[in-house]
């Protein structure tokens, strides 16, 4: 199974929580909370999947968090935000 890391930012009680990933330029997703924001990034992956597989291009190989900590475009990244680990869903990986 596939694992992008995602970063996460809160930026309060009054704000949506995003969620984007490094790996996937432009694929993002959020949520009222953190736990909603984490529920629907496995969904912002496959969408982001089934565009790639419409275009017939493979996806990005997803990078270790020691690979994202050594991009200097990444590393303060790392640094300013939580991140998480989520799961391509079985469906969009099985297109690959």
């Amino acid at each position: 199974m596939a694992h992008y890391i995602a970063f996460i930012e809160d930026a309060g009680p009054d704000r949506a929580v995003g969620v984007w990933f490094p790996d996937l330029p432009g694929c993002t997703s959020g949520g009222d909370d953190m736990d909603e924001a984490l529920r629907n990034a496995p969904e912002a992956l496959e969408l982001y999947a089934a565009g790639y597989e419409e275009d017939g291009k493979p996806l990005p190989r997803p990078r270790t968090l020691s690979e994202l900590k050594s991009d200097p475009e990444i590393a303060g990244d790392l640094k300013s935000y939580m991140v998480a680990l989520i799961e391509l869903p079985a469906r969009a990986h099985a297109a690959e």
